[in-house]
């Protein structure tokens, strides 16, 4: 077993304390199970041979009694198992949503189910299939006693085993597909409805209602006959299973009876009726394991989702701590590739900034500054080269204690889902002054007194509460919060008017006044007067870097001192 597999083992079999007392009940469960073939025999032999209604009464009063205690049973085994889910979900969920965050920071696969694979194997602990499994020992024990009273007993139930088990495969591998499929074309008719009535007012206007309503009918007629032909189907193959029901147990009750006759029926004729009741005990657990084998094949593809994202993101040890950074970052040769490809976005990347100094990178659309952006705050590693942070290897940094020294606004701002204060104080504690402190920096407040709700106010999904400004002006707020020592803005003005222009210009005067290390990304020239160096990028490669007054001299055709190499400048 390889060592991602061992790690997702060893957690789960932190469980294993919690099963020794389910295995106990489910025991004592399936001994009482056999309280009605026991009844019956006791009133068979001891009532009817001895007219005696007190030994009725009183064996009916214990029957009782252990009917009773059997349900308390199942329903203490349910509570043990439905807590034994909530235990492996505490298990697994921290260890998982780590690996799941780095799954998607690296565009890999098995991040966006990894949450709903944990539900699946929390579920699994108390559906029937796993009961049904833990019945399973007792089921031999009624094949056991039915080949007691007679061996071809046992034969007649296992086949009638074999053919309702058939049929419920049958409903599990013709019907479900079906079913699935139904459920899909009706989310894909209802997805379709939703966006095309937001666009109600264009379709009115320009006749399209009765063309797009007619597209919306064939989805709903396609979802009608998947299910209708599902229900066939299954409407087919239930009849075979309730007659195949009906029939298990007068086949065997006949069957004993014929054995009966011919004198080979072990334990006289009350084995006619306790028989019948074996052999349906029989078969109950492994028809309702085949019933349930949708979920069973639901469950182990989630667990093999979880196996191998742990496998591709590896449980890693926090590097140990370092002093908190300064602000002196350095590019040193960096190459970026595309995730899963060999393709170089980013190539030879070289400049260095002391504590304090802004940037501005600028160059056409694709020349590769929003992956810049994300290798300085470590959300893409580099192929090669290195980014150093006060002269650590970024990746070195424990991103615990380095978050709240980066501040990061990228390109597309969308908000979590949440209250505007919440958002902007990063989802952590709240210090009171350093929010007041951000809000005032990035020209906030009045956003802030304009709405009810004020700081408490719910953004929504995404941040679509608010226009694309003001999603922009709060994210830049989350950025600055706490004051950062490396603040990496990503196109900060795109959605900015004029007004919000000029703010963000005098937000990064204030915070390089306050020795804040500023990466700026960007196609407009205004931020440009704030910085102390510009890189060029064109085509992934670093085209220019020097001081501002050289590097625009050199755009402009001048003859300046511009180097493409960080080391020459710093």
């Amino acid at each position: 077993m390889n060592k991602q597999r061992s790690e997702l083992w060893t957690r789960v079999l932190k469980l294993r304390d919690g099963f020794g007392p389910v295995a106990g009940i489910t025991m004592v469960i399936g001994i009482l199970g056999f309280i009605p073939s026991v009844y019956m025999m006791e009133v068979y032999e001891r009532v009817i041979n001895s007219q005696s209604l007190m030994t009725l009464a009183m064996l009916s009063i214990l029957a009782v009694a252990c009917y009773a205690l059997m349900e308390v049973l199942e329903k203490i085994r349910a509570g043990a198992l439905w807590s034994l889910g909530l235990r492996l979900q505490e298990i697994l969920q921290e260890r998982v949503y780590d690996a799941m965050t780095r799954a998607l920071l690296a565009r890999a696969p098995g991040g966006l189910t990894a949450m709903q694979d944990i539900r699946s194997l929390r579920e699994a602990l108390h559906n029937p299939a796993l009961t049904a499994v833990m019945d399973a020992p007792m089921s031999l024990l009624c094949l056991f006693l039915l080949a007691l009273i007679n061996p071809w007993l046992a034969v007649a139930a296992l086949v009638g085993g074999v053919l309702q088990t058939m049929v419920a495969w049958a409903v599990q591998h013709w019907v479900r597909p079906l079913m699935q499929q139904a459920q899909q074309q009706t989310q894909a008719a209802q997805q379709y409805a939703e966006a095309s009535l937001r666009n109600v007012q264009v379709m009115q206007a320009m006749g399209m209602v009765g063309a797009v309503r007619r597209h919306w009918l064939v989805r709903q007629r396609n979802f009608l006959d998947t299910q209708a032909r599902a229900s066939d189907i299954a409407a087919g193959l239930g009849v075979w299973a309730k007659l195949l029901q009906q029939l298990m147990g007068s086949v065997l009750l006949g069957l004993a009876a014929w054995l009966s006759i011919q004198g080979t029926l072990n334990g006289g004729d009350a084995m006619l009726i306790i028989a019948s009741i074996l052999g349906g005990k029989l078969l109950q657990p492994w028809v309702q394991f085949v019933q349930q084998w949708g979920a069973v094949q639901g469950t182990l593809q989630a667990w093999t989702r979880l196996r191998q994202l742990l496998e591709s993101q590896p449980f890693r040890t926090p590097p140990m701590p370092l002093p908190d950074p300064e602000g002196h970052l350095r590019v040193e040769g960096v190459n970026v590739a595309a995730p899963g490809q060999n393709a170089l976005i980013l190539q030879g990347v070289n400049f260095s900034l002391k504590a304090g100094e802004v940037l501005g990178v600028i160059g056409p659309s694709a020349s590769g500054k929003t992956t810049l952006a994300r290798t300085l705050v470590g959300l893409t590693a580099p192929a090669s080269g290195v980014v150093r942070l006060d002269g650590a290897d970024l990746r070195s940094w424990d991103l615990a204690q380095l978050g709240p020294h980066l501040g990061y606004l990228p390109q597309g701002v969308d908000l979590i889902e949440g209250t505007l204060g919440e958002n902007i104080v990063r989802f952590g504690k709240v210090d009171e002054h350093a929010l007041q402190e951000a809000v005032a920096l990035v020209g906030l407040q009045p956003l802030v007194s304009e709405l009810p709700q004020g700081y408490d106010t719910p953004v929504g999904s995404e941040g679509r509460v608010l226009s694309g400004g003001q999603r922009q002006r709060v994210g830049l707020a989350r950025a600055v919060y706490g004051k950062p020592k490396l603040l990496v803005l990503d196109e900060p003005n795109a959605s900015l008017d004029e007004a919000g222009d000029a703010a963000l210009i005098q937000t990064l005067k204030t915070l390089k006044a306050r020795g804040t290390t500023i990466v700026v990304m960007t196609h407009r020239t205004g931020v440009l007067a704030v910085a102390d160096r510009i890189v060029l990028l064109a085509e992934g490669r670093q085209q220019l870097f020097g001081s501002t007054a050289e590097v625009l001299q050199a755009l402009r055709g001048g003859q300046p001192r511009v180097t493409q190499e960080a080391g020459e400048k710093a």
